[in-house]
C-alpha cells in the first residue's frame, strides 16, 4: 500500500463517522461534510491504487 492509498483510506472513514454524528445531532451541514470527506477518501484512494498498479506492472 502506498501513501495515497492509507490516506484515502483514512478520509473515507473519518467521512463516514462525520455523516453517522451528523445524523445523530441532526446536523445536515455535519451530514454532507462527512459524504463529501467519504468522495474525497474514495478518489484519493483510487489514485493510490492506480499508482500502485503502475509501480507493479
Amino acid at each position: 500500500m502506498n501513501k495515497n492509498q492509507v490516506k484515502g483510506a483514512v478520509k473515507d472513514a473519518a467521512g463516514k463517522v462525520q455523516e453517522k454524528a451528523g445524523e445523530i445531532v441532526g446536523s445536515t451541514e455535519q451530514q454532507l461534510k462527512g459524504v463529501r470527506k467519504q468522495v474525497e477518501g474514495k478518489a484519493q484512494k483510487a489514485v493510490g491504487d492506480a499508482q500502485h498498479a503502475l509501480k507493479h506492472a
